[in-house]
């Protein structure tokens, strides 16, 4: 963000609509001009769209930027020869096409940064060389008749699927393969077994994917068996994608992603607003409008995990990612509490795309050799351990930061800024993975500064009974239920802020459970116990350690009397 005066911020809840995004054009930019070979060879069944394929690539070089060898000649693949070409693409190719020393040339092709296309029965090809099965990804095992069926798209920011929309309905040749390639490549969309007959794979059918090999690029289609599958717009601009992307001409982020959850993926649900304008919410994608506000994640908070997220400017426009906060009252808490990390083309370095906002720049080269300009979709990945954030961009480390401010804490809620009218900005795809410990969680003492226990005193169960710590002892006073990122509780009852305060000194105590903020807490990743209404700790009072000091609630800063062992 562009910090402006504060009186521009608000707090009004503004409703989410439905408005029309425009499609990306398959390159947004033109590209500089580059070679791409098409390789055909077949030495089992022959495809009669073979031709077709090799006149589509050539309008496709044609339109953008690229010039086409199209052979069948195995003799090609020499060192010297595939040096000149910044992809290679096996069109249809089946059986065994390259010998002993073709494949080695390949190989150190690949291994030098080159570039692999490969369409449809690429996955029918070169069944006894391992280094060509992992590069394609998966084997062909068999196929049912030609029929349609819906493609399901799941990653829509890489170049050879953000043009296409979540269900692509289209007719081909639908391949099983031998393995499920998902463990060591990205899956871009899947087949949706219900919608045809003789898929074999069942729920999970990759029939697209993209991958890092051997120190190059991989891109992997199932389509393309017919020749009218090289007429279609939309299959021809997968193609293109497939190709800008092993050409290296566009980033992508295209390690194996397993185990993520949605929290945006179309539907709006557990979101909400914060400040003045929004976004709209339609193609699965949200577009801001207006500002200075923020869409932020409310159903729940995060402290580990990896935050994975798709994000588009159409020019120099502004926004940002803004996580480790506690529920906002308006942006501007957000700020205070959270850290931003950056979306803008053009602003000061460590006020510029992947910044820790005002704080800590990225590495400039790295990030501009990772980058996607406006116009093209980019992949973030945030990554919170503890009090470490690290930025990834399109799959590349940008930035590296340890949190150093005891009052702030990178565990709590994640958002996305809508920075203000002209800032155009668009995401799609926003899910999370939790990584290990991200919260305790059971039963037993809750032991802090000196190791004394959290107590209700003399073990009342009365609603208003103090808190305090105390040597420990094992009884039911000392017993406490830890949810995470819930209550905490002993004697049947919660751990509770008196009178919903969120004033330094307030009072802690036992209180019948009633879901209010004021019994939520959360566990930090620096030891302490936060409840997110007020951003404020669990404090023993005067930090003291003596038997009945009482707990309250603190600015947290950090100390010894801040820091609790959950179980």
């Amino acid at each position: 963000m562009r910090r402006r005066s504060r009186s521009l911020l608000g707090t009004a809840a503004v409703t989410l609509a439905l408005a029309c995004v425009a499609a990306p054009s398959p390159a947004a930019a033109a590209d500089p001009p580059y070679n791409v070979l098409v390789f055909s060879k077949t030495a089992g069944f022959r495809h009669d769209a073979i031709p077709a394929g090799v006149q589509a690539i050539r309008d496709l070089g044609a339109a953008n930027s690229f010039t086409v060898t199209a052979t069948e000649d195995a003799n090609q693949f020499t060192t010297a020869n595939l040096s000149r070409y910044r992809a290679v693409i096996f069109l249809n190719t089946t059986g065994d096409v390259l010998n002993g020393t073709q494949q080695t040339a390949f190989e150190s092709y690949i291994g030098s940064g080159g570039g692999f296309v490969g369409v449809h029965s690429a996955a029918d090809t070169e069944y006894d060389w391992p280094f060509y099965g992992n590069l394609v990804g998966a084997y062909f095992a068999s196929h049912p008749a030609i029929q349609p069926a819906t493609v399901r798209v799941e990653d829509r920011a890489h170049a050879a699927t953000a043009h296409l929309p979540q269900a692509w309905n289209r007719t081909d040749e639908w391949y099983n393969f031998r393995t499920n390639p998902r463990a060591t490549a990205h899956v871009l969309a899947t087949l949706d077994e219900s919608s045809y007959s003789g898929g074999s794979m069942g729920a999970d059918h990759p029939h697209a994917w993209c991958k890092t090999a051997a120190g190059g690029r991989s891109f992997y289609t199932g389509g393309g068996h017919s020749q009218s599958a090289y007429a279609e717009p939309a299959f021809r601009a997968h193609l293109l994608g497939g190709i800008r992307y092993a050409a290296g001409l566009t980033r992508a982020d295209c390690r194996p992603e397993i185990g993520y959850t949605a929290l945006y993926n179309g539907s709006t649900t557990g979101w909400s607003q914060s400040g003045p304008g929004g976004f709209t919410n339609t193609d699965a994608t949200l577009s801001s409008n207006g500002g200075m506000g923020m869409l932020w994640y409310s159903a729940r908070q995060f402290t580990n995990y990896s935050l994975k997220l798709d994000w588009r400017l159409l020019g120099d426009d502004n926004s940002g990612v803004i996580v480790g906060f506690p529920p906002p009252s308006d942006p501007t808490s957000a700020l205070n509490n959270g850290y931003e990390v950056q979306i803008d083309a053009t602003d000061a370095i460590d006020r510029t795309t992947g910044s820790i906002y005002a704080i800590k720049a990225p590495d400039t080269a790295v990030r501009d050799a990772a980058l996607n300009p406006p116009g093209e979709w980019n992949t973030f990945e945030i990554l919170v351990e503890g009090e470490r954030l690290q930025v990834f961009l399109n799959s590349v480390k940008i930035n590296d930061f340890t949190n150093p401010d005891p009052a702030r804490s990178l565990a709590g809620h994640v958002g996305i800024q809508n920075h203000g009218t002209g800032d155009d900005v668009s995401f799609r795809n926003i899910r999370i993975k939790e990584l290990g410990g991200t919260q305790p969680g059971g039963t037993g003492p809750i032991v802090g500064i000196a190791g004394k226990c959290l107590d209700v005193r003399n073990g009342s169960s009365v609603d208003g009974t103090q808190v305090q710590i105390a040597s420990c002892n094992g009884t039911a006073g000392q017993r406490w239920t830890v949810t995470p990122g819930s209550t905490i509780r002993a004697l049947g009852k919660c751990l509770d802020v008196s009178g919903n305060s969120t004033a330094n000194g307030a009072r802690v105590q036992l209180w019948g459970c009633n879901g209010g903020a004021n019994q939520n807490w959360q566990a930090a990743a620096d030891g302490s116990v936060r409840n997110p209404q007020s951003g404020k700790c669990l404090d023993v009072s005067g930090g003291g350690s003596a038997d009945g000091t009482l707990v309250h609630l603190w600015s947290c800063h950090g100390g010894a009397n801040q820091k609790w062992t959950l179980p």
